[in-house]
């Protein structure tokens, strides 16, 4: 049976971390949202009283009879089922310590354009997003950035954890791709500080799988409804 992954359909998002693991695993696999009458299935999934582990909100995976929801906690489940992680406790602890690290990274860069409230409009905090972002760009994002340089510095690592691909580098590389969508002109010096990370994230690229993902429709692009957003006036540097 293949998975059944519910995110909202018009976006990456949190989602998009969800499909690159199961890209990478060459995982089969279906994005219910997107499908005819796919939405309908979501919100009656969200709302279904009779689960033993509701979802507080997307994206959710179904596996059999498993509902998991929490961007870090599907990859939890799908990094040992997929080698995607290490086999070692030590090993799965230190990639989904990772991945809350990155969870952090992109609640911080959606907040450059909603830093007063999700539920308002990005024009009714124009003036908020502006200084949240210079924050964000000036301090937080090289703070991120530089850490994972570090770990990447470590006797030349290709990758966060060993030497082969666990799903940390797979969001991490989401980071670059999303960072380079939203603040171009700021990325470019971000990427002088942080070659590693570059270099990093185009070996990701290149994998055939993600690859050929990228490639294909469905890979959403970016746009103004997800986290990454480009707003040309927050990425004047």
């Amino acid at each position: 049976m293949p998975y059944e992954l519910y995110y909202w359909p018009s976006i990456q998002g949190r989602g998009e971390f969800i499909r690159l693991a199961l890209e990478e695993a060459g995982a089969a696999y279906v994005d219910v949202a997107r499908e005819s009458g796919g939405m309908p299935k979501m919100m009656k999934l969200m709302q279904d009283r009779g689960l033993a582990t509701p979802p507080y909100a997307p994206p959710i995976l179904k596996s059999g009879k498993l509902v998991i929801a929490q961007t870090a906690n599907i990859l939890l489940y799908l990094g040992p089922r997929h080698d995607l992680v290490p086999k070692a406790e030590a090993g799965r602890l230190w990639a989904h310590q990772l991945q809350l690290t990155i969870a952090d990274l992109v609640k911080e860069a959606h907040d450059t354009h909603h830093p007063v409230a999700s539920g308002l409009y990005y024009d009714e905090q124009k003036k908020e997003a502006k200084k949240a972002t210079e924050q964000f760009l000036d301090t937080r994002a090289p703070k991120y950035l530089g850490y994972f340089e570090r770990l990447l510095d470590r006797k030349n690592a290709r990758f966060l954890i060993g030497g082969r691909v666990t799903y940390p580098d797979l969001s991490l590389f989401q980071i670059v791709e999303g960072m380079t969508y939203a603040f171009p002109n700021a990325m470019k010096k971000l990427a002088r500080r942080h070659p590693k990370v570059m270099a990093h994230a185009e070996r990701i690229a290149a994998r055939p799988r993600i690859k050929a993902y990228l490639a294909s429709d469905r890979r959403i692009p970016f746009n103004e409804d997800g986290i990454f957003r480009h707003y040309p006036e927050l990425d004047a540097r």
